[in-house]
């Protein structure tokens, strides 16, 4: 495939898998083999769940009160685990997406400076750094966890494999985020979960059909067993269900319907054939970006800028 050429016909895999909770290096290691392992089965779009890379709190909505200890030091494991952009985690990630031949969008915590951040990292076929994605508002408990992401991370990639994009978990309930990635003219989305029930498989499919774009959800597995065994806030997760994150992946097309999945209680990967030009058809009765937008009526203004505390001048 050379230049601008682009595959219309391809296979998505959601990867269903559980981290080695809060061991970056460990992590990553599975990631890349389950990277080639999707790769092998023909994938060239492959998604992991959210923040997988070393793992999602759990923790924290038994421990989200003032000054606790034991919640400062889980939080300190897992800033310690957790991933710079660009780094050392990046790069194995994209010398396994340019062996694979793939797109990878890998969920991860990013750190940057003192705050950690739910992060979607893009790599490229060829194994370069395409970008990434913040999550724009944490949800309830998770703001002691993560900061917020900005506009400037809110975009869509022209890849080989088709224009890629995707947001994490809730975000899936921003109008205007959504909005933002069919503006940018998405056709194939990363949405990432730790696990998604059937609420929020609704906003999935919802996606799906209000975009007329391929969704593949990728949501993670996890039970108490796999817990570090000096885990700092052990004892908080008694009263939890042996499963903690119960999975959900699946993978959608652009009319709502399921083409994989989903899947719950298991490790797996879920593959589906996509098929691009059916975006098109799709949009014959709804375009939202298009011939069903009103922008003399109704019109989104996206601020793109990065936010930082500190701007010389």
């Amino acid at each position: 495939m050379n230049g601008g050429d682009r595959a219309s016909h391809f296979t998505v895999a959601a990867v269903q898998s559980a981290p080695v909770f809060l061991d970056r290096e460990a992590t990553l290691d599975k990631g890349c083999r389950l990277i080639v392992e999707a790769a092998r089965h023909g994938a060239r779009f492959i998604v992991f769940p959210e923040t997988w890379i070393p793992g999602y709190p759990v923790w924290t909505n038994a421990t989200s009160r003032w000054n606790y200890a034991p919640a400062k030091r889980a939080f300190a494991r897992l800033f310690n685990n957790a991933v710079d952009i660009p780094g050392p985690v990046t790069d194995a990630l994209g010398a396994a997406a340019h062996e694979a031949g793939a797109v990878v969008a890998m969920g991860v915590n990013e750190r940057d400076g003192g705050t950690l951040y739910n992060t979607i990292v893009f790599l490229g076929p060829d194994g370069r750094l395409l970008g990434k994605h913040r999550k724009l508002v944490p949800t309830f408990h998770e703001r002691m966890v993560w900061g917020q992401g900005d506009g400037s991370t809110l975009q869509v990639f022209s890849t080989e494999w088709g224009r890629v994009g995707g947001l994490v978990c809730w975000e899936h309930w921003m109008p205007l985020a959504r909005y933002a990635l069919y503006s940018q003219g998405e056709q194939v989305h990363a949405s990432l979960w730790p696990t998604a029930n059937e609420t929020f498989q609704l906003a999935c499919r919802a996606m799906a059909f209000e975009g007329r774009l391929f969704v593949a959800v990728a949501a993670s597995y996890l039970t108490k067993a796999m817990l570090p065994a000096d885990f700092e806030v052990a004892e908080e997760m008694g009263p939890f269900p042996e499963a903690l994150i119960r999975g959900g992946s699946a993978i959608i097309g652009p009319d709502a319907k399921y083409l994989a999945g989903p899947v719950y209680d298991q490790e797996t990967i879920l593959y589906a054939e996509v098929d691009l030009g059916r975006i098109i058809e799709e949009k014959q009765a709804l375009d939202v970006v298009g011939h069903y937008a009103r922008p003399e009526v109704l019109r989104l203004v996206v601020n793109r800028e990065e936010m930082r505390p500190v701007r010389d001048v």
